[in-house]
């Protein structure tokens, strides 16, 4: 896709990255979450996940159009080899290939590392409306993973009840005696926007 570019996140990323997100906290039950994180406390959630796992953005015509990153599955020993993953995207660059593009980098980032099991936690609507609908779902399934459980009105945000489902993606085969996963070493820089960002 021409001008677009996925790169690693820097911390000096937060400021744009909070600005997508915050829209989605605020008028969306994409995210349970209630009150927009301060700068401080996303830079913080970046640094920790970027100490182990890949943190990404992707960029048309030099600015940030949206994020990735992947995360520690319940964080016990066993369950090394799998990972939740995120995504998220300004809301007017939705639908044009750009998430698509950037999980996918994602997802072979995790590959080399030797992650074998994604997963995304999901909010799902019994019925459709302003606030939630199914896309994330329907995008999730279109990218290969499949529904794996549901939780039903479990996230309780504008004043109604919404379920929650986990999707499951296989990316490595399961061996009896399986190689520890090759954790990220902390690729955490305040720079922006330049050649040690990781452009790929």
């Amino acid at each position: 896709m021409e001008n677009t570019v996925v790169r690693n996140a820097t911390v000096a990323d937060a400021k744009r990255i909070l600005e997508i997100y915050s829209y989605y906290v605020e008028h969306t039950a994409i995210t349970f979450e209630y009150f927009v994180p301060t700068l401080a406390e996303f830079q913080n959630r970046m640094r920790n996940t970027m100490e182990k796992y890949p943190y990404l953005v992707i960029e048309r015509d030099g600015m940030i159009q949206g994020y990735a990153y992947a995360g520690a599955f319940v964080g016990r020993a066993a369950y090394d080899w799998s990972c939740e993953m995120t995504v998220y995207l300004d809301q007017k660059a939705q639908k044009c290939g750009l998430g698509r593009m950037i999980y996918e980098a994602l997802e072979i980032k995790l590959c080399e590392m030797g992650i074998l099991n994604l997963y995304a936690c999901i909010g799902y609507p019994d019925v459709e409306d302003e606030y939630l609908n199914k896309n994330s779902a329907e995008f999730h399934a279109h990218l290969g993973f499949s529904k794996v459980g549901e939780f039903h009105q479990c996230g309780y945000k504008f004043g109604r009840w919404y379920n929650m489902i986990w999707m499951e993606k296989i990316i490595g085969a399961h061996q009896k005696c399986q190689l520890p996963v090759r954790f990220l070493e902390p690729l955490i820089t305040d720079q922006t926007n330049s050649d040690s960002a990781g452009r790929f």
